[in-house]
C-alpha cells in the first residue's frame, strides 16, 4: 500500500495487515435509502448499527470522504470514558438534578456497552476496563483534586465511581513521578479506537448498512445527501461529522475543528513497565489545564495525546496542521517529566487530528422528525464512549422507539453558533495561550491563579 492512508495513526498504522488496502465502493450514483448517514466514524456508525437493530427493513447507507475510522475515531487517545463535556451544574441548570445523574449514569452504563457489542460481535478492539487515574504532580494540583472529590461527592458519586487515592496508591497504579496523590473512577476502558470502529463498520455491514468510502459529501437539506458522486434521497438524513462538520460551508459556525495531537512510544521492555506498573491499562494524565491523556497500549507502549495546536483561520482542516514539532516535542518532554526512565526510549508515531466543539461546550442529539434531519455531535473530546449513547440515542429517536434515553437532558439541546472571523480564530487561541500561561504561573510561583481561572472559563464558555 503506498497512499499513505496508514500513515494517519499508530491506531491506523497497527490495523491487521491489509485492512486499509482498499477502499469500500463508492457511491455508484444517485441513489434512494430510508436513511442516510453522513460520516463513518463513531457517531454514524453506531447510529447504523442500532438502527439497523431496530428495524432491519430499513435501507441504511452511511457516505465518508475517506475511510471509515478516517477522522478522531481513528486517531484519539483510546479512551472509552464516562466523562461529560460539559459540568453537571450546566446540565442541571439546562434540566434538573435528578436528570443530570441520570444522564451520569446512562455515560457510566456506555461504556459496558461498547465492551458487551465488542463481544458480541467479535471485535478485537483491545477493550480493558482498567478505570480512569487522575495524579496531582503538585501541592496545587492535589488540593484540586480533593477539592474535586468533594464536589463529587456533593453529587452523589459514591465509592463505586470515584476514589480519592494517597501517593502510595495512586503510584502502585501508574508509577509516575512526583505524584501527591490522586483520583480514580472505573466507568473507563482503554480501546484501540481504530480496531474498534473499524469492526463496528464490519458489524453493521453484516447487518445490512451500505457503506460508501471515497465519497464526499458536499452539501445536506432535507431528504437529500449531495455528494461528488450523486445524491442520495433519503426520509431521513443524519449528520455525523463531529470534527469535520466546519467542512461543509452551511455548518462553518456550528462547530469548531480543535486540533489535539498524539504521540506513541516504541514498546517498553518489560523491566520499565516493573518499574511504571499500569498493569490494568488504566487510562491516565495528570490535572494540569492544558489536557493530557495516556494509556498503556495493548503491545505495550504508551500512548500520550494533548492540546497545544492552534485554532486555524476559517475552522481550516489540512493534514498540513497535524505535525506541529513544537507540540510534538513538548509532548516528549510531558512523556519523560512524568517518566524519567523514558529519556531514551523511542517515539515511533506522531499525529493529530480535529475534534468537534460546541460554543457552550454541552453535547447534543436532535432529530426533527418534521424534516427528517438529525445530528449528534459536540463531544469535544469525550467522544468515545458518547457516540455510542449517541447512536442508541438516534436509532430510538428515528424509529419511534420510547425508551430513557430519548428523554435525557442533551436530547434537542442547541448551542448558540460560534462568532464569525476574526472573533473566533483571536477567542479560541487566546484561551489557548491563556491556559499555558496560567500552567506555568502556578508551576513558577506555586500559587493558584485564580483570577486568571475565572477570565479562562469566561474566555472559554467552558
Amino acid at each position: 500500500m503506498d497512499d499513505g492512508r496508514r500513515a494517519t495513526s499508530y491506531w491506523h498504522d497497527s490495523l491487521p495487515e491489509g485492512d486499509l488496502d482498499a477502499l469500500r465502493p463508492a457511491l455508484p450514483g444517485d441513489l434512494d435509502a430510508d436513511v442516510a448517514v453522513v460520516g463513518g466514524g463513531f457517531t454514524g456508525l453506531w447510529t447504523a448499527y442500532y438502527l439497523a437493530e431496530r428495524d432491519p427493513s430499513l435501507r441504511i447507507v452511511v457516505l465518508e470522504k475517506d475511510f471509515a475510522g478516517f477522522g478522531a475515531s481513528g486517531r484519539n487517545g483510546g479512551w472509552a470514558s464516562a466523562f461529560l463535556p460539559t459540568s453537571w451544574e450546566k446540565v442541571a441548570a439546562a434540566s434538573s438534578r435528578s436528570e443530570t445523574l441520570r444522564f451520569q449514569l446512562a455515560a457510566n452504563a456506555a461504556v459496558d456497552e461498547i465492551g458487551k457489542v465488542a463481544a458480541d460481535e467479535g471485535i478485537d478492539g483491545h477493550y480493558a476496563k482498567g478505570g480512569y487515574l487522575r495524579v496531582a504532580t503538585s501541592a496545587l494540583q492535589w488540593d484540586r483534586l480533593q477539592e474535586q472529590f468533594t464536589h463529587a461527592r456533593a453529587w452523589e458519586q459514591t465509592d463505586d465511581d470515584i476514589t480519592l487515592l494517597d501517593r502510595n496508591e495512586a503510584k502502585a497504579r501508574v508509577g509516575a513521578d512526583g505524584v501527591y496523590g490522586g483520583l480514580y473512577t472505573p466507568h473507563c476502558a482503554a480501546i484501540h479506537p481504530a480496531r474498534m470502529v473499524r469492526g463496528l463498520a464490519e458489524a453493521a455491514e453484516r447487518r445490512g448498512v451500505t457503506i460508501h468510502e471515497g465519497t464526499e459529501v458536499t452539501e445536506i437539506e432535507p431528504g437529500a445527501v449531495r455528494t461528488t458522486l450523486g445524491t442520495v434521497r433519503a426520509a431521513v438524513v443524519v449528520r455525523a461529522l463531529e470534527g469535520y462538520t466546519a467542512s461543509l460551508a452551511q455548518y462553518r459556525r456550528a462547530l469548531v475543528p480543535i486540533y489535539s495531537l498524539m504521540i506513541a512510544t516504541e514498546p517498553l521492555p518489560s523491566h520499565v513497565w516493573d518499574e511504571i506498573g499500569w498493569r490494568a491499562r488504566e487510562t491516565f494524565n495528570d490535572d494540569r489545564r492544558f489536557l493530557i491523556y495516556a494509556q498503556r497500549t495493548a503491545d505495550g507502549r504508551i500512548a500520550l495525546g494533548g492540546r497545544g495546536a492552534p485554532y486555524r483561520w476559517g475552522s481550516q482542516i489540512d493534514p498540513a496542521f497535524e505535525h506541529p514539532r513544537e507540540v510534538h516535542g513538548a509532548l516528549q518532554r510531558t512523556l519523560v517529566a512524568l517518566f524519567p526512565a523514558l529519556q531514551d526510549v523511542a517515539v515511533t508515531h506522531r499525529w493529530g487530528g480535529v475534534l468537534g466543539v460546541p460554543r457552550d461546550w454541552f453535547p447534543s442529539v436532535r432529530f426533527d422528525r418534521s424534516t427528517g434531519f438529525a445530528t449528534a455531535g459536540g463531544y469535544a473530546g469525550d467522544g468515545v464512549t458518547l457516540t455510542n449513547l449517541a447512536g442508541r440515542t438516534l436509532a430510538d429517536l428515528i424509529t419511534g422507539t420510547q425508551s430513557d434515553l430519548t428523554t435525557l437532558p442533551w436530547v434537542g439541546h442547541e448551542s448558540r453558533r460560534f462568532e464569525p472571523e476574526p472573533l473566533r480564530f483571536v477567542g479560541i487561541n487566546a484561551g489557548f495561550r491563556l491556559a499555558s500561561w496560567v500552567d506555568g504561573r502556578e508551576e513558577r510561583t506555586g500559587r493558584q491563579a485564580t483570577i486568571l481561572d475565572k477570565a479562562l472559563s469566561l474566555l472559554t464558555g467552558h
